[in-house]
């Protein structure tokens, strides 16, 4: 059985995820690149943490910073 990693707001790394972050951003009139770059993030990086490929501590707090940058809450992260 593979156990899925949850970051602390309950948003399982991923596919969803990303997608979800890179779609709040354009929606915010930004793209989730931009942000990246702003932030001195490659984004390839922000990507892998994401998707849980980098998931050690540095991985985890880069994707807990997209996750608020990208205004979601909980009640967005699909799994009430």
């Amino acid at each position: 059985m593979v156990e899925i990693a949850m970051d602390i707001n309950g948003f399982p790394p991923g596919q969803v995820l990303h997608r979800q972050i890179k779609g709040a951003f354009v929606a915010k009139g930004t793209t989730f690149t931009a942000w990246c770059r702003e932030n001195g993030i490659s984004p390839a990086a922000g990507k892998n943490s994401l998707l849980g490929a980098w998931d050690g501590p540095k991985g985890r707090q880069v994707r807990q910073q997209l996750i608020e940058a990208a205004g979601l809450t909980a009640d967005s992260s699909g799994n009430a």
